[in-house]
């Protein structure tokens, strides 16, 4: 099963938004075939290894089959792999765990099971839903996983008085993050860092790089997403002169009084989305709702300024904070990670587990999850 993993995460920047899976065949202890789920709209990862066993011409009847999400039972975009493993007489199939997914959700492993094949699930279970954070969040609570990206200095600063904040971290660090946008269905900002730094929030890494990852340069930028409460959005925006696509989050109020601005901005390439908002704010939750239930996206990152990542943060919505960390000093005029208007007190503090620490050149990135208070 840890082979089937390890081919699985081969996939965990070009499957989205379908899960990342892996399947290995094996007989009389010998891995005879193997595959992976490599794209949206591709085989899945059973088909794949079964393609790899006539390949190869080996004897796929008999063997044991371990997959690490239950195989689905349904007809999409390609056929249903429990049909193939039972096609093919497998005499077992090893499952890491259950799809979430209601197309699926044990229908996968009732059909095998009533095709006379033994399963067995919850091998590496923990392993492999390591793999699909995004997916099974959309899946079990139709929301997707958010992670806030920040970079600072030791004394916690993201930008000097007047705005600048290029470069805090190292080159190390900032590729990190370009691999971090490509895993992303979406990317969110406030408007406040569109007018402040005109960023391109776009995926930048080598060609070689991005074969890496199973992407090309056409496929590996993640949506756009402006949180814009007020149509604030310039026409010169270089995101908008960009590949991919730029959403404008904002109120039903703004795009019915704004008309001649919202046809300016579609002309541009913008897509427009209006959700619920009180008075200035947008309603964070039906952000996340439109991401998972329109978009179809497992995973979102947070890329923006103290304002707007403050308000993530308090929303309770957010499940990892990612801080690279650089070795400088940038003074207490510096702007800070986060503006926090509800903690007053000590008593309001958030409380923090460190999940994960990794060095990137210079730069320390400490990976954060909101502790259950």
């Amino acid at each position: 099963m840890q082979r089937a993993i390890d081919l699985a995460a081969k996939g965990k920047y070009s499957t989205k938004p379908n899960p990342a899976v892996g399947c290995v065949l094996v007989r009389d202890k010998q891995i005879i075939a193997e595959g992976w789920h490599q794209k949206a709209g591709q085989p899945h990862a059973e088909r794949v290894a079964l393609a790899n066993a006539k390949e190869k011409g080996v004897e796929v009847a008999g063997a044991t089959a371990y997959v690490t999400l239950e195989p689905c039972s349904h007809h999409g975009k390609t056929p249903p792999c429990s049909d193939g493993l039972i096609e093919a007489k497998v005499a077992r199939v090893v499952v890491a765990m259950q799809d979430p997914n209601p197309l699926v959700a044990g229908n996968g492993i009732k059909k095998i099971q009533a095709a006379g094949i033994t399963v067995d699930v919850g091998v590496l279970e923990t392993q492999a839903r390591a793999l699909n954070t995004g997916f099974l969040q959309r899946m079990q609570d139709g929301l997707p996983y958010v992670r806030v990206k920040m970079a600072a200095s030791l004394d916690g600063r993201t930008a000097m008085a007047d705005g600048s904040s290029q470069w805090i971290t190292g080159s190390a660090a900032r590729e990190e993050v370009h691999k971090m946008r490509a895993q992303c269905g979406a990317v969110i900002m406030g408007i406040g860092t569109v007018l402040a730094d005109d960023p391109s929030m776009t995926v930048r890494l080598d060609d070689a790089t991005l074969a890496e990852m199973g992407l090309t340069a056409e496929d590996a930028n993640p949506i756009r997403v402006v949180l814009d409460p007020h149509l604030s959005m310039p026409l010169s925006a270089k995101m908008l002169d960009l590949p991919g696509r730029t959403i404008l989050m904002t109120s039903k109020h703004s795009v019915e009084a704004e008309s001649p601005m919202v046809e300016q901005l579609l002309a541009q390439n913008a897509e427009i989305v209006a959700v619920a908002s009180v008075e200035d704010k947008l309603d964070i939750e039906s952000v996340l709702h439109y991401l998972a239930d329109e978009e179809q996206v497992n995973d979102v990152m947070v890329e923006t300024g103290a304002v707007a990542a403050g308000a993530f943060i308090e929303s309770g919505y957010v499940n990892e904070v990612h801080a690279f960390i650089a070795p400088v000093l940038m003074g207490d005029k510096a702007r800070p990670m986060f503006e926090l208007p509800s903690i007053v007190n000590m008593s309001d503090k958030l409380q923090f587990s460190i999940t994960d620490i990794d060095k990137f050149g210079d730069d320390v990135r400490l990976i954060l999850q909101p502790k259950n208070t």
